[in-house]
Order: structure tokens, then sequence, then C-alpha cells
């Protein structure tokens, strides 16, 4: 049997309550250390915590003065959030400029995507919308569509200094973990919240004014860990699922709810007899999603000699529930996010997800190829897509995402037995399968 809703709650509140899980932060360890106890718990074999290298990012102070040139005296004061790995420690006076203005503070406004589902549903292979909502439904993403390179365009204009206006975002928040690939960039930045950024513009628009940023951050390399544990199977064949345990904040669906379907699939797994399981199972909670999936990058060249065994790596991520806004807030709904399910192009596979899809009511669920947005899939497992390893990646993208709103009430409980039972549906259909 597989755990009930109220467990993998439990769980997902266990890890949310240690505190904020970026890659390096002792919460992470903890949680890396919790998972590997579960794995040995179930019953998983050859359980062990292999070392990641990647860098530690951890914000200090950030916060923005702008004066009106013509008079001193009137002064806009506001609090920043950093933006990680960029310039650690700065303080900058320079004018302050909406457009990108050599040498100046650029304070350029900034807007989340808006997709409409039926521009999606005409990329998708197959979908499962049995309510008809994808005619009218609009998602809400939480980026730009060239999130990763959101400075660099104020970089490149020879900028003093980036602070994005999150004038665009539909609530009130700064605590915006944007960019994520942890790539040091050579800027101060940092982000405002909507309602201080609508101050500072306001006197910029009086007159010419001049602004002091200042910023500090520490930075430095860390170890973090994968976490692995294996079971064997009736072939010599092997299935890979997993997700990652790291997050931007204390982060309850990016990806504490990954996590726990990983521990739900990986107990299900431990309870099957051995002649029952269609391949060797590895389970995997990845280190440092934050910073440029590393722990998956050092996975496969850890394990390179047996990927050309894997008939399939599927990775579970965010069990979403969607959000509208009221009053300027955050309200959780009753409905699921929309779920990606990033396929392999094989109409075998293709066909496998959509009647597990349909079988456990997935509803709101699209199948996608992998390179549908990019060359590779938007997940932590998206490197596997390049070495030729035939994948399922579920995934949602709601619009409190990378913010601190990321909290145990905007889980969609409703999914978490659904989500596994397909998982474990998925993994049942590759049975006889054989990598060519």
């Amino acid at each position: 049997m597989i755990p009930d809703t109220a467990r993998m709650m439990e769980w997902i509140e266990t890890v949310t309550s240690r505190g904020i899980r970026r890659p390096g932060y002792p919460a992470d360890d903890w949680t890396a250390a919790w998972a590997a106890e579960r794995f040995t718990e179930f019953g998983l074999h050859d359980v062990r915590l292999a070392p990641v290298e990647l860098p530690v990012w951890r914000p200090v102070t950030a916060a923005l003065v702008v004066r009106l040139d013509a008079d001193p005296s009137r002064v806009v004061r506001v609090a920043a959030s950093a933006l990680p790995y960029t310039t650690p420690k700065a303080i900058v006076s320079a004018p302050v400029s909406r457009e990108v203005v050599p040498g100046a503070i650029v304070v350029p406004e900034y807007t989340f995507t808006e997709l409409p589902q039926s521009y999606l549903r005409d990329l998708a292979t197959a979908v499962h919308d049995p309510e008809g909502v994808f005619d009218e439904l609009v998602q809400t993403l939480p980026f730009q569509l060239d999130y990763l390179d959101v400075i660099q365009g104020v970089m490149d204009g020879g900028a003093a200094a980036f602070a994005g206006a999150l004038t665009g975002v539909p609530w009130e928040t700064r605590d915006y973990y944007v960019p994520y690939d942890a790539v040091h960039r050579g800027l101060p930045a940092v982000w405002l919240s909507g309602g201080d950024s609508r101050r500072v513009l306001d006197l910029v628009d009086e007159g010419p004014c001049t602004g002091t940023l200042t910023v500090e951050s520490e930075t430095g390399p860390a170890v973090s860990h994968n976490v692995i544990g294996t079971l064997p199977g009736r072939s010599d064949q092997w299935v890979i699922i997993g997700s990652h345990h790291d997050a931007p904040w204390a982060s309850a669906v990016e990806d504490a709810s990954g996590i726990a379907l990983v521990l739900a699939a990986a107990q299900y797994w431990a309870g099957v007899p051995e002649r029952d399981r269609p391949h060797n199972l590895i389970f995997l909670l990845t280190a440092g999603h934050m910073a440029h999936a590393a722990g998956t990058r050092a996975f496969i060249e850890e394990n390179r000699g047996l990927l050309g065994d894997v008939v399939l790596q599927l990775h579970l991520e965010h069990a979403a529930r969607r959000c509208v806004i009221v009053d300027d807030e955050l309200v959780p709904t009753g409905d699921p996010e929309p779920g990606w399910w990033f396929t392999t192009r094989k109409p075998e596979l293709e066909r496998l997800v959509a009647a597990a899809l349909v079988a456990e009511d997935l509803r709101r669920s699209f199948v996608l190829p992998p390179d549908v947005f990019s060359p590779m899939p938007p997940t932590d497992g998206a490197f596997f897509h390049p070495e030729g390893v035939p994948l399922v990646h579920f995934l949602s993208a709601p619009m409190y995402l990378f913010d601190s709103a990321d909290t145990l009430d905007k889980v969609h409980e409703a999914s978490l037995e659904p989500l596994t039972r397909a998982a474990i549906r998925i993994v049942e259909g590759t049975a006889g399968w054989r990598r060519a």
C-alpha cells in the first residue's frame, strides 16, 4: 500500500519546519540526512549520502535610498532582497533610472508571464482536462521566459547596479529567489517589492534622483549530498525515481512535496516482492537544484556506466495548489496547478503516461515533449535528457514557486496519492522494456 495523504503531509511539514533549505544551509543538510534515515527505515539497499560540491550563498542585508536631486529632503528608503550569487558586497551611489543607462542604478519593472492553457494544449501530445477549463484558463508563471538572464541586459548596458521592481507580481513581495543557477554575476543587484518600487519610481518620475544601494552577502564552497537508495528487481535494467531536497525558502511545494512523492514511491516499492518489481530501482533525492542542478549533474557523472541500462528516469516535483489573487493577496483554491508531464518522444511511453493520468484522474495535466520550452525540460532532472535517458518528469509552476509564500497551505493535498499511484502505474508499465 502507498502512504496516505496524512503521512505525506507529515513528511512535508517535517521538512518545512527546519527552515530555509538553500544549498549548503543547515536545514538542507538535515533534510538529506533525515531522508536517508527514511530510506533505511523502509528497507532500501545501499543507502548512502553522496557528496556534491557546490557554492553556498547567504544574504546579509540589502537596501536602497533614493533622493530627489532638486530637493534632497524628498527621500525614499526601502528594504530589498539581494539576487542570489550577485556581487557579494557593495555600496553604490549613482543616478537612478528606469532605463538602462551606463553608471546608473537601473530600476526596471518586472512582470510575470501569463500563459493561456489553450496555447499549451496545442503543444501537448496528450491532455487530461475533464472539466474543459483549458479553453479559458490562463496560468501565471513564476517568471519571465528569460528569468535566468534577468540582469544580463542591465550588465551589458554598463549600469552600476540593478534594482528590479516587482510591480508586475500580483501580490506584495520582495522574496523572489531568481535567478537560481548559482552563476556568479558581477553586479550589485536587488529585488524591490511592488509597493516599494512604486514609491521609488514615483520619486524618479518627478525629476533626476540619486540613489545609494547597499548590499552584502556571503559566498563560498560547500558540500551537500545526494540521497541514494536501491531495490533489486526482476530485470537487469533500471528505473530511477527522483526529485531534489533543496529549496529557495522553507518551501512546501518546491520541493518538500517532491521529497514526499519519492518517499511514498520508495516505501511502496520496498513492500513489493523483488519478483514483482519490473526493474532494479534507484531512489534519488538530489542536492543543489538551486545551484544549476548540481546534484543531478554529479549523479550523472558518477554513474555514466549505468545510464545505458536505464529504461526510465521518473522525476516528481511540485504538487501545487492553484492560487488566485484577492485584495492583492495569494488565496489558495481547491484546484491543482496545471501539471506538466515532460515525456520522451516514444509513442509507447507517451501512451503509458497519458493512460496513467486518466486512470488516476489527474485533471489539468499535459503530456509534453521534453524540449517544448527549451533544449531541456525545466526540471531538476533536465540533464538526463541530453544523455538520451528516457524520461517522464512531472512538474507544475505556480506563481509563488520561488517565493517565501510557498507554505504548507499551497500543497495540493488531494493530488498526493493520485500522483503516487500514477508514478507506480508508469513504472509498472515499463515491465519487459529494455534499452535498445
